[in-house]
């Protein structure tokens, strides 16, 4: 992955990232719905957050969970501004943010949640992090997250050939069995309707999610990626779909 691109594409769209991801707000949103559902924690001490972005998850667990410390991490430093208000109205006694990547950076020991809602498809090497996450987690921890599946964003890959490497949630419960007890996992398709595949191209600028991808829009190539679209994805209004292909993870330390 190149982390430094990442970074950049989610900077630019810092601005728009909360008001048009839709499906990472259903996604925050059920994640907590899960938590509440499948831990026997209603109140999570020490938490950590990576990938926090521009909080749309770190709001939810603020309201839902009193913990005694929030972490929140990111990428991107330029997303501590959009954390502002949260940070300074928590009714947290610590809250912090921390920018860096996740994959390199060691949280605090003794936390007993470490989760995040979007983010673990940008990882390197998803396995090695959950390894890292078990040394972190008090006896008991949980680590929380979703991600997507092979599915996701299928209708842009299978026109350009470009996307993410995903894993299916077969393959994340076994890099995630030697060091955590599955509690729940599951998966859904979500489908986004647009006007035209120019708003879809939009939709993915707003939201930074096309962050790995070097790609020139020439006039040429727009409309044949237009045309292309439209004739492989049309819906019976004449709009369009893009397909999002969320999974979850409710997982509890192993002690070994």
């Amino acid at each position: 992955m190149d982390k430094e691109l990442i970074a950049k594409r989610f900077s630019k769209a810092k601005d728009t990232y909360t008001d048009t991801a839709y499906i990472q707000h259903h996604i925050a949103e059920k994640m907590i719905r899960l938590l509440l559902t499948h831990t026997s924690s209603r109140s999570f001490q020490h938490i950590v957050e990576f990938g926090c972005g521009t909080g749309i998850y770190s709001r939810i667990l603020q309201q839902e969970f009193h913990s005694k410390t929030l972490l929140l991490n990111d990428l991107c430093p330029a997303m501590e501004d959009y954390l502002q208000v949260p940070l300074q109205t928590a009714q947290q006694s610590s809250v912090q943010f921390i920018a860096g990547d996740a994959e390199r950076l060691n949280f605090p020991k003794g936390t007993d949640l470490i989760t995040s809602c979007s983010t673990l498809q940008w990882f390197d090497d998803p396995q090695a992090f959950f390894i890292r996450c078990q040394r972190f987690l008090d006896t008991n921890g949980y680590l929380a997250f979703s991600t997507f599946g092979k599915e996701n964003l299928q209708e842009i890959k299978q026109l350009t050939g470009k996307g993410l490497n995903y894993y299916s949630t077969e393959q994340l419960h076994e890099m995630l069995a030697p060091y955590f007890e599955v509690i729940h996992c599951e998966e859904e398709l979500q489908s986004l309707i647009f006007d035209s595949p120019i708003q879809v191209l939009y939709h993915l600028k707003h939201t930074g999610v096309t962050g790995t991808e070097h790609c020139t829009w020439t006039r040429s190539r727009l409309q044949s990626f237009s045309n292309e679209y439209t004739r492989a994805y049309s819906q019976p209004d004449d709009k369009v779909r893009l397909t999002y292909h969320p999974e979850y993870f409710i997982c509890r330390k192993r002690n070994q």
